[in-house]
């Protein structure tokens, strides 16, 4: 049966909202007959990222009669990224999967992820393969974002912007999420070890309200996955991020400067006549290139002492361990 305040669930349903007093009515249909076919207890956890509309009346409304359904409220609109990561603090099942408010998701489609994960995968992402959204605004840029987050990350899924996933709690835990970052949760995951998989799921077409994402979004992904690949590559080693190109330009800096010597030598002391490589423009080259490498280079051995002040003072580990072998056995 669905959780209630007093049981720990086997399974969390986290559901951000905003402004979508005119679907809520068609999800907690939706929710009413898909939970019977889930693992029991199951509980959903809906964020009002602050609505405008009636929605968190509505919610508070339904609550009163679903004790499985838990409301979270937040002061103001803070981001799905936030509504998510707050409904994935307050859950308490250790399987947690999360999905849309505008039922362009499908509830039903909830025990094929969890067979996925039965199969031993702690993430299994939903591909929305036949996706219904409009051409341009929306199914090209995400196409386009696809390809380029699985390049530069290395971790190749079709649909990366898909809410509906589900994950093993233990793959959440480690992280913090900001920004647009939920949807990189597989990226961490993979990175932590954790095997990660997709599966077609079923899209339908916005039934009630707006969408809340245009065009806009695509810039903040983009800044959000030069964040995730520094933090996942270089988290730890931010000296190695900054060096590589302080050594480039000094060594640029460095040949140019060597240049502009010889150059120098060669029409002053050797007297020998020659063309000039523009000696005023090649001598600042030299000293703004290596100005600019010795910059960097600091900024590597600044990062490096803060992240060890961030590891140290939190007593955070530089490591994930998966599994431990006879720590329970004394010693002999």
């Amino acid at each position: 049966m669905p959780s209630d305040a007093a049981t720990t669930p086997a399974l969390s349903l986290v559901i951000p909202v905003y402004n979508e007093e005119e679907s809520l009515p068609a999800l907690f249909e939706a929710l009413d007959k898909a939970l019977p076919t889930l693992p029991q207890p199951v509980e959903a956890v809906l964020v009002d990222d602050g609505s405008r509309d009636r929605s968190f009346a509505l919610l508070r409304d339904a609550a009163a009669s679903r004790p499985w359904l838990r409301v979270v409220r937040f002061r103001r609109n803070f981001g799905q990224t936030a509504a998510i990561a707050a409904g994935i603090d307050l859950s308490r099942g250790p399987i947690i999967v999360a999905l849309d408010a505008d039922l362009q998701n499908d509830p039903k489609d909830i025990p094929r992820l969890l067979q996925k994960l039965d199969e031993g995968y702690e993430v299994v992402s939903g591909w929305r393969r036949d996706r219904q959204d409009k051409a341009v605004t929306r199914r090209l840029p995400s196409v386009v974002a696809n390809w380029l987050i699985g390049w530069v990350t290395g971790v190749r899924i079709h649909d990366y912007g898909c809410t509906l996933k589900a994950y093993r709690r233990w793959v959440l835990e480690p992280y913090g999420l900001y920004g647009e970052m939920h949807r990189f949760i597989p990226i961490y995951a993979s990175w932590a070890g954790a095997r990660v998989t997709e599966m077609e799921v079923t899209h339908h077409p916005r039934r009630a309200g707006v969408s809340k994402y245009g065009l806009g979004r695509v810039f903040k992904v983009l800044l959000d996955l030069l964040t995730v690949t520094f933090l996942g590559g270089y988290s730890t080693k931010p000296i190695y991020f900054f060096g590589r190109p302080a050594f480039a330009l000094c060594t640029v800096g460095m040949l140019s400067g060597a240049i502009f010597v010889a150059q120098f030598i060669k029409e002053h002391v050797m007297h020998v006549p020659g063309e000039w490589l523009q000696p005023v423009t090649l001598l600042l080259l030299a000293v703004f290139l290596f100005s600019l490498g010795v910059q960097f280079l600091l900024m590597g051995l600044l990062g490096e002492i803060l992240i060890r002040t961030y590891h140290e003072s939190q007593g955070k580990k530089t490591y994930l361990v998966g599994e431990r072998v006879n720590f329970e056995r004394p010693a002999e």
